[in-house]
């Protein structure tokens, strides 16, 4: 494959907003003056410790050490190579690229991309094959559930007609292989040889979170269909059902906007939730809910506080009481407040808002119960509470749900409620909720001695230097400072102070190691702050990055840009300083009258003239 122009690749690069590249992936909140943070999308955190500065388009992570720029993160994310990478973000920018030696890019034959672009194909296809005559069934289905054109429209439903080898016959003529058709999963390989996967059904494209069609969710219309009711793609290279959620590229920006989600189960009850105002359903594809559905989730909703809700939805029979457990089980990896919202006489939203409309759906979401009050009347259930062996029993149940509670200030609440609910008497339900809080308390230790399941840690950057680790003394304060000046705002400093400053030596060898690779780099040319962040040598490259992304101590641009132009002078008046000590010290070594002693008292004169001049700038 031609190289691409080193030109073109930092001039996309230049065009590119890296925070809206990241926030299609994670929510990004406001961390000062030119940076952005939110939740690690590289490591699970609680709290969010990736800083995107956009305007020199970098990323770092604090937490495991993660950092780069656009590119790099595209190659992380989706897997993709450098060169794929450049192409998608032109292609974004609408940039045309030039190739080394008059070339262009190689045709793809194989790789991720084809199988975006076979799914993309698959989907126009099925879309078209929804107003044949054939899929008038499908059409029908959609009708009776309330959902017009429109909506068939919005959500991209179309229809896999009859037959063995329609869409494979239409994909290869669009010159895809049956490799690729195969690791895509669109076909299947049979005793018979290949034939399509989905047959007489109607279609949902799933998205990932940028919006590339990836798989299918197809549901059966037809009586002879010995298949399942719902079937989606196999798992491939760009599907991983464990990760993948129905609805969240539609879903996204409303979640990260009300840090707010809710979790539906099925296509049809996230078409209903949208088409009734409820923009920030989602559901899971082909699996249950899980922890992997969980990390996706908090990214986008920026879930690092009590303030977020996720309300799930379940049906009332025992297949939903049980994944109401399931999700219950994971509840404790949100830092939001769950929900569950359960509809009267067993009704999913989507057979709700077709009898009762839309309004119905939306109070259903209002009308919601704490996730800890489900649970234990879920647990309460299978006890008589008209016995005192019942009672008991169902206490030493429902305690261990209550000693859960991460929010100190909910857990007495929910011990009243269990109290009420049981007919005991508040101190000996607060006793018994006492007590299973320190059985796990002991049992998180003992995981935690043998190395068991337990909160995740971040990572370790072995031997690495990080800000955290710099001592706490004036002249380091002073360097530290200086240096996020020079890398976040030194196209803002005045030049001929930034070229002087940055020629001031560092006392500390990491901030001295920083420096000196900013001042062995070519301040002309686009990126030069990264390209001298990416030049460190370790174990000092981590507190480079750092530097570069760390929260600037500002309140607004202007704020920060003279900041900036102050520490620099500051470094200027520290080396005058030291330059007149060592004069002092010379001046009294030596004859006044000497020829010596009158240079050195010239040179005092000049040094105390410079101090002046930058103190009064």
């Amino acid at each position: 494959m031609a190289r691409i122009r080193q030109s073109d690749i930092d001039e996309v690069k230049g065009r590119v907003n890296i925070a809206d590249v990241v926030g299609e992936r994670v929510a990004l909140k406001s961390a000062g003056v030119g940076s952005m943070k939110g939740l690690c999308p590289f490591h699970d955190e609680r709290s969010p410790s990736f800083h995107v500065r956009p305007q020199v388009g970098y990323y770092h992570c604090f937490g495991c050490g993660e950092s780069g720029d656009v590119y790099s993160f595209l190659r992380a994310m989706d897997h993709v190579s450098f060169t794929e990478a450049v192409e998608r973000m032109a292609a974004r920018v609408g940039y045309t690229l030039h190739y080394e030696d008059g070339g262009g890019p190689a045709p793809e034959t194989t790789g991720r991309s084809r199988l975006y672009a076979a799914n993309a194909a698959a989907a126009e296809y099925f879309r078209a094959q929804l107003m044949t005559p054939e899929a008038e069934t499908g059409r029908r289905f959609l009708g009776d559930r309330g959902f017009d054109a429109g909506a068939a429209a919005h959500f991209g439903v179309g229809y896999a007609p009859k037959g063995w080898s329609h869409l494979m016959d239409h994909l290869l003529a669009q010159k895809f292989t049956r490799d690729e058709l195969l690791q895509s999963g669109l076909v299947s390989q049979g005793q018979r040889g290949v034939y399509d996967r989905f047959r007489g059904r109607l279609v949902w494209p799933i998205r990932d979170i940028t919006g590339q069609v990836i798989g299918f969710g197809a549901r059966k219309l037809y009586d002879d269909d010995q298949g399942p009711k719902y079937l989606n793609t196999p798992e491939t290279p760009v599907y991983k059902k464990a990760q993948v959620l129905y609805g969240l590229d539609l879903a996204k920006r409303d979640i990260s906007r009300s840090h707010r989600v809710v979790v539906v189960e099925g296509y049809t009850d996230v078409m209903a939730c949208h088409l009734a105002g409820i923009t920030t359903a989602i559901a899971s594809c082909g699996t249950a809910f899980g922890s992997d559905h969980i990390t996706v989730l908090r990214r986008v909703m920026g879930d690092d506080s009590a303030s977020g809700e996720v309300v799930f939805t379940f049906d009332p029979d025992a297949a939903g009481q049980k994944a109401a457990l399931r999700a219950f089980a994971d509840e404790k990896r949100f830092a939001a407040q769950t929900y569950v919202a359960v509809a009267p006489e067993g009704l999913d939203p989507c057979d709700l808002r077709l009898q009762r409309g839309d309004g119905a759906v939306r109070a259903l979401m209002e009308n919601k119960a704490p996730m800890f009050e489900f649970v234990i009347d879920q647990r309460l259930k299978d006890f008589d509470l008209s016995s005192v062996e019942g009672r008991a029993g169902a206490l030493r149940a429902a305690a261990p749900i209550v000693a859960d509670i991460r929010d100190p200030a909910l857990r007495p609440g929910y011990v009243r409620v269990l109290a009420r609910r049981l007919g005991l008497d508040l101190p000996e339900v607060g006793s018994a909720v006492e007590r299973a809080a320190r059985g796990a308390a002991r049992d998180e230790k003992r995981d935690a001695q043998r190395g068991g399941a337990g909160e995740t840690e971040r990572p370790v950057i072995a031997q690495s230097v990080s800000l955290a680790s710099l001592p706490n003394t004036r002249d380091v304060a002073l360097e530290r400072g200086a240096m996020m000046a020079f890398l976040q705002y030194g196209h803002r400093i005045e030049p001929d102070l930034f070229l002087r400053a940055l020629q001031s030596p560092f006392g500390h060898p990491a901030l001295e190691a920083v420096r000196s690779s900013l001042a062995a780099t070519d301040l002309s040319q686009p990126g030069w702050a990264v390209a001298a962040v990416e030049a460190v040598r370790e174990p000092f490259r981590t507190l480079a990055a750092e530097l570069l992304t760390a929260e600037f101590p500002a309140r607004t641009e202007d704020g920060a840009v003279a900041s900036a132009n102050d520490l620099a002078r500051g470094l200027l008046v520290r080396e005058l300083e030291r330059e007149k000590n060592e004069l002092l010290r010379g001046i009294q070594r030596v004859p006044a009258d000497s020829e010596e002693g009158r240079r050195l008292r010239i040179r005092l004169r000049e040094l105390d003239g410079d101090r002046q001049r930058l103190v009064a700038q």
